[in-house]
């Protein structure tokens, strides 16, 4: 059996926009793939033991995980193809996320959907550093999806790091990826079916 593993962005949670559009595709057009969304920490350390966790148990049940990872939600998802050797699908996705961490010491954060807040400090940076891989081995398990309009991030980083993998860059759009829903067959196709 399939699982789907959905990671969302910083700050954001199974409750966002796209991962609900998973979810119900899901329902709908894919019966025979599990959905797993699990509410990941701001803060990575927690993030990364959370899931070698979901890894070690799905490996166990002898199940075939994809990812799709959004944001910083994608950072995670290479992480994940790096380590595990799973199929990513990158939507919109971080880069250099310790950068943004630094710029955020001291400031309160609020998550967007729940009523958690958070501190962000060195550490964090650091350990976020400690998981990255700047020049991905495994390219043929990547497909990057990223948008030019994209206010958040600068899609150039991704388009540089992910050049070997299968790639689409779409003109205009935004950081959350309009059309996103339009691609979910494709993704779903992209990661089971390779």
């Amino acid at each position: 059996m399939h699982v789907l593993l959905y990671l969302h962005g910083f700050l954001s949670s199974p409750s966002s926009t796209k991962a609900q559009q998973t979810a119900h595709w899901l329902a709908e057009h894919r019966a025979d793939v599990r959905y797993l969304c699990p509410y990941l920490s701001p803060y990575p350390e927690q993030t990364r033991q959370q899931l070698d966790q979901i890894m070690s148990e799905q490996q166990a049940a002898g199940m075939s995980v994809g990812v799709i990872g959004s944001s910083l939600g994608g950072f995670w998802g290479t992480y994940l193809a790096e380590t595990y050797g799973v199929r990513t699908v990158l939507v919109n996705p971080s880069v250099k996320p310790y950068d943004m961490v630094s710029a955020l010491y001291g400031q309160t954060l609020s998550n967007y959907y729940t009523a958690d807040r958070y501190q962000m400090l060195p550490e964090h940076a650091e350990q976020l550093r400690r998981v990255d891989f700047p020049e991905p081995q495994r390219s043929e398990l990547y497909w990057l999806l990223a948008q030019t309009g994209d206010e958040t991030l600068d899609y150039r980083q991704a388009e540089k790091k992910y050049q070997a993998s299968k790639t689409l860059i779409e003109a205009g759009g935004d950081h959350s990826f309009q059309g996103y829903e339009e691609r979910l067959v494709d993704m779903a196709s992209f990661l089971f079916e390779g």
